[in-house]
């Protein structure tokens, strides 16, 4: 029964991720609730699947044209050197600590979907093309530095930080989509070396996630998501808050 609710929750969450970007945020939580995992080998585990997650949303989002590479390439690029390190901060982190950011970031992911300003009317640094550059670039080095920090996947970071700054949703989340790829294999080889990953948990938990991703593509790309990234809030709140409350029971 356990089993079966763990793949349940990987189904949820590669929906969400194919539909919103953020649903990677929720297996972590659920690894350690129904695998029994310790918080830094979940975190390793889950940063693990999102790398072929990204390889089938971006596989997806392509084929229908809705990734901006202009957008894309600049964020990766920074995802890409900074998750390695965000692996190694992991390592050096206590549990404590580690579920105090893992909830802060949830939280914030949660606050940030429920709130009505969805920032910038238009794209920051629209007519400085240099400039936007090195923002998209400082926004993947935050998001793949959290990514390999805390194993949530650099789309919990990405997407907030990129429609904030007034990017459209969805080329932002079809960047999600690459990012992924991008920060899960530079934090998996950190975590390779300084963490644990548990294959036995990831092989099943990534089937239903890409399962989930390919049924979430066809969601965002068919109707108004606006209730699905409703619902994810409100889950993120919750499940950030009851984190939050444990993480700080420990200390």
């Amino acid at each position: 029964m356990t089993l079966l609710l763990l793949l349940l929750v990987a189904f949820v969450v590669g929906a969400l991720i194919g539909a919103v970007g953020i649903g990677g945020i929720l297996l972590i939580p659920a690894l350690t609730a129904l695998a029994g995992l310790v918080i830094h080998e979940a975190m390793a585990t889950a940063l693990f699947t999102f790398l072929f997650t990204g390889f089938l949303g971006t596989y997806l989002f392509q084929r229908r044209g809705s990734i901006d590479w202009r957008l894309a390439v600049p964020v990766c690029a920074g995802a890409a050197i900074f998750a390695f390190f965000g692996a190694w901060a992991n390592s050096r982190l206590q549990a404590p600590a580690l579920g105090a950011i893992l909830a802060a970031i949830i939280i914030f992911a949660g606050v940030y979907t429920l709130a009505s300003w969805h920032g910038a009317p238009g794209p920051a640094l629209a007519d400085h093309p240099s400039g936007q550059k090195a923002l998209l670039l400082a926004i993947g080095a935050v998001s793949g530095f959290g990514s390999g920090l805390t194993g949530v996947g650099g789309p919990a970071l990405s997407v907030p930080l990129m429609v904030l700054f007034g990017f459209p949703a969805l080329p932002t989340i079809g960047v999600s989509q690459v990012i992924q790829i991008l920060a899960a294999a530079s934090g998996t080889l950190g975590n390779l070396h300084y963490g644990t990953i548990n294959f036995q948990v990831a092989v099943p938990v990534t089937v239903m996630e890409i399962v989930g991703v390919a049924v979430g593509v066809r969601i965002v790309h068919a109707v108004n998501v606006q209730l699905v990234r409703r619902f994810v809030a409100v889950l993120c709140v919750v499940v950030g808050a009851g984190l939050l409350v444990r993480a700080l029971e420990v200390v």
